[in-house]
């Protein structure tokens, strides 16, 4: 079950150091690794997560133990450009860089 968390006001680069930490681990343990982890891009994550969590039971009926990240990325989205007044009557341009982040959550593959 895909579930895309679109524009968030966090650069991609810092996401993405994130998303490498629960890549591939069953939800369980993403969940706690996100909740122990000291960075804004975390709390993001988790809620995508969270979502990606409920759709995946409500609308394909999957059993929670049993999900795994299968697949989390996270993109570069359009840069906010913004003006800061600076001397003399000149400006400055600020851009504020946001992301997109994907969440792929999975049955676990049976072991052989």
């Amino acid at each position: 079950m895909l579930q895309p968390n679109r524009t968030k006001y966090r650069k991609d680069q810092k996401g993405r150091l994130v998303a490498d930490l629960v890549r591939g681990k069953p939800v369980d343990k993403a969940l706690n690794i996100l909740s122990f982890t000291q960075k804004k891009a975390a709390g993001i994550i988790r809620k995508a997560l969270d979502s990606a969590i409920a759709n995946a039971e409500h609308n394909n009926g999957a059993d929670i133990d049993e999900l795994r990240v299968t697949s989390i990325y996270v993109e570069k989205a359009t840069t906010l450009r913004r003006f800061s007044a600076r001397a003399k009557g000149r400006g400055a341009r600020i851009g504020k860089q946001t992301c997109h982040i994907y969440v792929t959550v999975g049955d676990t593959p049976a072991k052989k």
